[in-house]
């Protein structure tokens, strides 16, 4: 009976990797594409205070809103839009339906309220798109397409920021997912 020949494991570039039953083991996964977990946001301990203005309005079918408990265009835009972009990073009901939903309704009013904002709305913009994670990014980008064409001057406002956004996104700019034929 022939004897069996274990293959020995091997770090590359060691004296046990030239032996001729090793075999060299690759490197690890640098996990570049890896989800990270998220903090708790502001949003979120606010919610579980109940200092948010805004609650949860269910709509017939199913559907869920979000309704004002103050008026909208009374808010400190100041202290809620950067509150609003830090749930960006929330994947659980319904502080994400108070993220998404209240960044659009209050970019949907604000106008001239938003361009002295855009410095405190990086950091969060920037938090969540380190969170990696698919869902929390497309929500983050849509976000950033609606901020952009919410008020004349944003666009300019953010290039002096776009080094601490575009690092997330220079990651990401070869990962293609192949849907098929779903286009969305």
């Amino acid at each position: 009976m022939p004897k069996k020949r274990s293959e020995l494991k091997a770090e590359a570039f060691t004296i046990k990797a030239t032996m001729k039953v090793a075999a060299v083991v690759g490197p690890p996964s640098a996990g570049a594409f890896k989800e990270r977990p998220a903090k708790p946001t502001m949003l979120r301990k606010y919610y579980h205070r109940g200092d948010l203005p805004v609650v949860v309005n269910h709509i017939g079918n199913g559907g869920r809103a979000i309704k004002w408990k103050v008026d909208i265009y009374s808010l400190d835009y100041h202290h809620y839009l950067p509150l609003f972009f830090d749930g960006l990073c929330e994947t659980t009901f319904p502080c994400e339906l108070f993220a998404r939903q209240g960044i659009y309704e209050l970019l949907k009013i604000g106008g001239p309220k938003i361009l002295p904002v855009i410095p405190q709305l990086i950091i969060p913009i920037r938090n969540a798109m380190n969170t990696r994670n698919h869902q929390v990014m497309c929500t983050t980008l849509r976000a950033i397409q609606q901020l952009l064409q919410s008020a004349d001057g944003v666009g300019e406002a953010m290039v002096p920021y776009l080094g601490r956004i575009l690092t997330v996104f220079n990651i990401f700019k070869n990962k293609n997912e192949n849907c098929g034929d779903e286009v969305g």
